[in-house]
């Protein structure tokens, strides 16, 4: 699969994580939650906001579709898309339900769409940035380190106020954000080739059945099945 990253313009940097386009050639892996919600342009369809995940996503696509898409950091979607994250948690949803006058019509040539794209989150974030709060605690759980309670203490927000902002700028609680970030950073350690124990114990996880379960309710897939599908 012919799949490419870039970065936003510098002023988006804080709140996009990147740019992104893709041209099938075969069946793509299941899309596994990563924290972010993505607007994404399909040729010759139109455009959606896939929101956060809490579990593994099917993709079913013909070869040669291309798509050109536009991540938000964690937290950061809320903002530039003008409505609480939990609305589209599990979601897929045409960006004309939620967002006039995008213009990323279906005959775009991918160049325009990104160009939209960028145009689209400029517009969001202009009128005020993602939570401060809640993105200081977003940077603080990246940390496997991090415990939840050092979290509230050094944002200055307590259980209720924190989880209602997170549910809202996130699209679920930190407790979720933090499972699915080390669940993610497990990922990575398969990428570089790392043994499954030597990952999971690298990567957060408290034991081999914690990684079993995790992977299961993240994924779908067993350790070995993801080490064989991203290893």
């Amino acid at each position: 699969m012919a799949y490419r990253e870039w970065a936003p313009p510098t002023a988006l940097q804080p709140a996009v994580a990147c740019l992104w386009s893709h041209r099938v050639d075969a069946d793509p892996n299941p899309v596994l939650p990563d924290g972010c919600s993505d607007v994404i342009w399909r040729a010759g369809v139109g455009a959606f906001v896939a929101g956060p995940d809490t579990g593994p996503n099917e993709v079913r696509l013909e070869p040669g579709t291309l798509l050109v898409g536009l991540r938000f950091r964690p937290g950061a979607g809320a903002a530039a898309l003008g409505l609480p994250l939990d609305r589209l948690r599990d979601e897929r949803v045409d960006v004309d339900d939620l967002l006039p006058h995008t213009g990323l019509r279906p005959d775009l040539a991918p160049a325009e769409a990104a160009d939209a794209l960028t145009r689209l989150a400029a517009d969001g974030l202009d009128g005020g940035g993602p939570d401060p709060a809640v993105q200081e605690a977003v940077d603080l759980l990246a940390d496997p380190a991090t415990n939840l309670l050092a979290v509230r203490r050094e944002v200055g927000l307590g259980e209720r106020q924190l989880r209602r902002r997170f549910v809202a700028a996130v699209g679920y609680g930190p407790k979720t954000l933090q499972r699915v970030l080390r669940f993610r950073r497990f990922l990575d350690h398969l990428d570089g080739g790392t043994a499954l124990a030597d990952a999971a114990a690298r990567t957060g996880f408290a034991d081999q059945p914690h990684l079993n379960r995790e992977c299961r309710d993240l994924a779908g897939l067993t350790p070995a099945q993801l080490a064989d599908r991203w290893g």
